[in-house]
């Protein structure tokens, strides 16, 4: 794989030069570091629009490279005028015009499986450390992932202390783990690494990683503790993996499939979930707008459901929560490309439901919220929306739309708990003076409570109806405080910094997101893309508790103790 993936690199790397014009910029690596992650490794789009040399020759190349410079309101597409000059934005657009498809790979287990490494004794630190060493029990552990840094960081929920930060692959996108023996962690880059932790053991060492692709995402490990499924954009397809040993078993290659418009090609494959209600994994084929469900019980691991039409660009997904023989029945899907969330049935193999979200509302639910309402009597189920601020909500298993709330601007993660009234929503894809708000949503009432707003210099915790600030806290920024890699066994780790920096001469607008449950239900974490830290709330009154200082471009948290209870998490 390496192999090719370097003549791909290459080619790609001579093309980049090839329309530089009077900039200087590498074309071909700023795509790959900033753009590719919404529009696709083969331009193809998803978040982010097509940008292939058919589909960008229809449109205007002045209102391209203005695009670039001043980003698009209520989308992901940010405003990239700090980094780019009006040369690099029109450079971009001719190499991008005139792009080759050269990055395309077809996915080979032996490529894969070459690439498997053994970082510890698994084994010797189970012997060593029979229980946690850095807290009373790994359930106390929250992780989070450091995106820009490539890090993977270990949280203690119940103080808020870092306990590690590990080098993980380019862009860390999630970190999940093994139910069944939850001391085991995963993590994966969007750089197609795949790395196993041991969080029990102290400095929670690296036990074993794989090179599962070049450009991947989703992740989930069977509720037998057995198997771990990731998800690639780039090669097109799944790898699953031995869950004890991350040794690579199976390949599930997408590089040739029926997509919703009857055309063959390849397909990324995004969403993908575990489910209590039997022995399946489900993988959604972003491009094919089909999901493949795995019975991982048989030889062979084979494909025993094909469940297509459900939609183009499929992306985030989240299972339902229904009490009783229907816990984890539902896999519910978005589909960015038809503004609707697909309902798959795990009993039946088939498309139950499609969920209408509105048009041009582009469903994003991240890891989605399912709940009771006791209200209603109703099992209730929520997904954000990227282009606008709507949040929307659904009943199972009728599938009608019961609410659409209003927030302050387009969002990518919705999330809840059983120990806070609320479903927390952020308003990441807003406008700048929005981006730094968070609404917590009613359960039972279906209406924003409370909202909280992280300014420059302070936040508060505000009474959506009457306006009225409940609280007010201290959000000085401060710089980071440079620290050095250093080894760690047979990886790389980042020390946290024992000292704040010194306060910062011109603070940014905080970007808040993916509100998360920790500390066994006591508080919700928030990130702040923008400042560099994590905010913890009391999760029952969504007061300010303290931040996280020091990190770079924090995103995804995920509480150990809290993930257990949800299916498919």
């Amino acid at each position: 794989m390496k192999r090719i993936l370097s003549i791909a690199a290459a080619t790609a790397l001579t093309a980049s030069f090839a329309f530089a014009g009077s900039s200087t910029m590498d074309f071909a690596q700023k795509y790959e570091k900033e753009c590719q992650g919404c529009h696709g490794p083969i331009h193809q789009g998803g978040v982010g629009s097509d940008l292939r040399p058919k589909a960008l020759k229809k449109k205007n190349r002045e209102f391209l490279a203005e695009t670039i410079l001043n980003g698009r309101d209520n989308t992901a597409m940010p405003a990239w005028s700090s980094t780019f000059s009006k040369d690099d934005a029109t450079g971009m657009i001719d190499w991008l015009t005139d792009w080759k498809n050269t990055v395309e790979l077809t996915l080979s287990f032996d490529e894969v499986h070459t690439s498997w490494t053994k970082l510890a004794d698994r084994e010797a630190l189970l012997k060593k450390y029979p229980k946690a060493a850095d807290v009373k029990d790994v359930k106390d552990i929250t992780f989070a992932t450091e995106r820009d840094a490539s890090l993977v960081d270990f949280i203690d929920s119940t103080t808020g202390k870092v306990l590690s930060r590990h080098k993980a692959g380019f862009a860390v996108h999630v970190t999940v783990t093994n139910k069944k023996n939850p001391r085991y962690a995963y993590s994966i880059s969007r750089s197609g690494k795949l790395t196993m932790f041991d969080i029990a053991a102290p400095g929670q060492p690296a036990l074993a990683s794989v090179q599962v692709g070049q450009e991947s995402r989703g992740l989930a490990v069977s509720p037998d503790g057995k198997y771990i499924l990731a998800g690639n954009y780039n090669p097109g397809g799944a790898v699953l993996c031995d869950a004890v040993t991350l040794e690579p078993l199976k390949v599930y290659d997408t590089s040739r499939v029926i997509d919703p418009d009857g055309q063959i090609g390849p397909s990324r494959v995004a969403g993908i979930a575990d489910t209590p209600y039997g022995p399946y994994f489900a993988m959604a084929l972003k491009d094919a707008g089909h999901t493949y469900i795995i019975d991982y019980s048989k030889p062979d691991f084979p494909i025993v459901g094909d469940i297509p039409n459900i939609g183009k660009i499929l992306h985030d997904c989240f299972l339902n929560e229904n009490e009783g023989e229907d816990f984890g029945r539902y896999f519910m899907i978005a589909s960015q490309g038809s503004d609707v969330m697909g309902i798959v049935d795990f009993k039946t193999k088939t498309l139950a439901a499609k969920v209408h979200t509105g048009p041009k509302s582009k469903p994003h639910p991240g890891q989605g919220s399912s709940w009771f309402n006791k209200k209603m009597g109703k099992q209730l189920n929520a997904t954000n929306s990227m282009n606008f601020g709507s949040v929307v909500i659904w009943e199972s298993p009728s599938w009608k739309v019961v609410k659409k709330v209003e927030t302050a601007g387009g969002g990518l993660f919705v999330g809840t708990g059983e120990d806070t009234p609320w479903i927390w929503s952020d308003c990441v894809l807003g406008k700048p003076d929005k981006y730094n708000e968070v609404h917590l949503i009613n359960k039972e009432t279906l209406e924003t409570d409370r909202i909280i707003k992280v300014g420059k210099t302070k936040g508060q915790l505000i009474d959506a109806k009457t306006k009225k600030v409940l609280q007010e806290w201290d959000a000085t920024q401060h710089e980071k405080v440079a620290v050095n890699e250093k080894a760690f066994g047979k990886e790389k780790i980042l020390p946290m910094p024992d000292k704040l920096g010194a306060a910062v001469k011109e603070p940014v607008q905080p970007r808040l997101l993916h509100a998360e449950p920790a500390n066994h239900g006591k508080w919700t974490m928030i990130s702040e893309w923008t400042t560099g830290r994590i905010g913890i709330y009391e999760s029952e009154t969504g007061k300010f508790v303290k931040y996280i200082e020091n990190l770079t471009t924090p995103t995804f948290t995920y509480s150990v103790e809290h993930r257990q209870h949800i299916p498919g998490a």
